[in-house]
């Protein structure tokens, strides 16, 4: 069956494409038509009415952990994908602190099979040594070719410098990026940020500098060996600060932050809610100034959920001991056009590079064009819907959030991806 999508708005800034009042058809999963008033024949063509809608290039979270194999309790693959698609993602790349670790080429295939056929696609981000232990190299070209899209040792920075390096010089010769934690484990015991509210709360403080000095390393890393860093989940004012500055000297590092690092600070721990538990922790007004700013100049150039599924027994213990991490799939987007799209931080293009064209960029993969004859991969927003995050309707497996019961504006409705279409929560195709 043909299907015929009618009447939105088509923007995309990487074509310099905003286009109202547009047509465009599928057949499988290409476009065969792109335009205005396109005729079709009503019995070979499903119509879809997206009046009011915008239709962007399809949206990736570029940091994700999907927990299989080894914790399928918390998460699935077929269930995180399913989250993935309600919030409005038609990929994700998945982090490789599984068990076991995505370290071998036969993990990478069984995550690549898992995924098969599925709306939403799936990239495996290997790691960068065996077992995350930053010990021994991970066999990098093996695991790019299996179809690795990056290496990183995922909730812990690559251990020693010397290790760091030989990661760096062998991922430049494939050409793609280590994503790195940044926390230095001799300063890593706390459980919130280091402050006066830590002092207040009674809480184990974990300083910012432990953020920063990774970040500091590993761009003097890249600078001395030309190799492609990716700072994960930014938190830190003097951190974005010196991503700033090394982009400034085009030393190649990249930086993503999550919805929850530019829109909460460690203030709300004074609930001890363990769903406002996270690594790095949330931090300060001042941090999330200078996060803005980051967002706003283009020193930080994805918005990512860090999504980390975890079971209730686990988050329902004393706040220093429970596990830290937030679900994100089903938030993030609607949190980011709430808090940066309508008070004016970002413009929708800018939207679009951050959730699109940049980490895709950064994974080297092809970005969704409206072309005919390209894949059919978009992701359907409406940008003035108002709605309440309820997370009993998370199709997530684990349901730890602090933005149960938060109104927000601005929602994925719909995704379109491999010859399938999710919209309003239901399959059309």
């Amino acid at each position: 069956m043909k299907i015929l999508l009618k009447n939105f708005t088509a923007q995309n800034p990487q074509q310099n494409l905003f286009e109202k009042n547009i047509d465009l058809l599928l057949v499988n999963d290409k476009i065969a038509e792109f335009g205005r008033n396109l005729s079709y024949d009503d019995k070979m063509t499903k119509v879809i009415d997206l009046s009011g809608k915008l239709v962007v290039p399809g949206f990736i979270d570029m940091h994700v952990h999907l927990r299989e194999p080894g914790r399928e309790d918390e998460e699935t693959i077929e269930s995180g994908c399913n989250a993935a698609a309600f919030g409005g993602f038609t990929a994700v790349a998945c982090m490789p602190n599984t068990e076991p670790a995505i370290d071998s080429a036969e993990v990478v295939e069984f995550i690549k099979n898992k995924s098969r056929n599925n709306i939403v696609d799936v990239y495996p981000i290997a790691a960068a040594t065996i077992g995350r232990k930053g010990e021994y190299l991970s066999p990098m070209l093996e695991l790019k070719e299996s179809g690795a899209v990056a290496f990183s040792d995922d909730g812990v920075a690559i251990k020693t410098a010397s290790i760091l390096k030989r990661a760096l010089e062998y991922s430049k010769m494939i050409n793609l990026p280590i994503i790195e934690h940044c926390e230095d484990e001799s300063l890593s015991f706390g459980s919130m940020n280091e402050g006066i509210n830590s002092t207040l709360f009674g809480l184990h403080p974990l300083p910012s500098v432990s953020e920063d000095l990774i970040v500091m390393r590993d761009i003097l890393m890249a600078q001395y060996t030309g190799g492609k860093v990716h700072i994960a989940h930014i938190s830190s004012a003097n951190a974005v600060k010196m991503v700033r500055e090394a982009k400034s000297k085009n030393i190649n590092v990249t930086a993503e932050v999550t919805p929850h690092h530019f829109t909460l600070t460690d203030d709300s721990l004074k609930t001890y809610d363990t769903n406002l538990k996270m690594n790095p922790p949330l931090r300060t007004e001042k941090d999330i100034k200078e996060i803005l700013e980051g967002l706003k100049d283009g020193t930080i150039d994805c918005i990512a959920s860090d999504h980390a599924p975890h079971s209730p027994e686990e988050k329902e213990m004393e706040f220093d001991y429970a596990p830290n991490g937030i679900v994100g799939l089903e938030t993030s987007i609607g949190l980011a056009l709430t808090e940066l799209v309508h008070k004016k931080v970002l413009s929708v293009d800018e939207i679009i590079f951050k959730y699109s064209i940049n980490p895709r960029k950064i994974l080297n993969l092809n970005v969704p064009s409206f072309k005919v004859g390209e894949k059919a991969e978009f992701t359907i927003l409406d940008l003035d819907e108002i709605w309440t995050v309820n997370k009993n309707k998370f199709v997530s497996k684990s349901k730890n959030t602090p933005f149960d019961k938060r109104l927000l504006t601005g929602r994925a409705v719909g995704i379109i991806n491999n010859g399938k279409i999710l919209m309003n929560g239901e399959f059309i195709s």
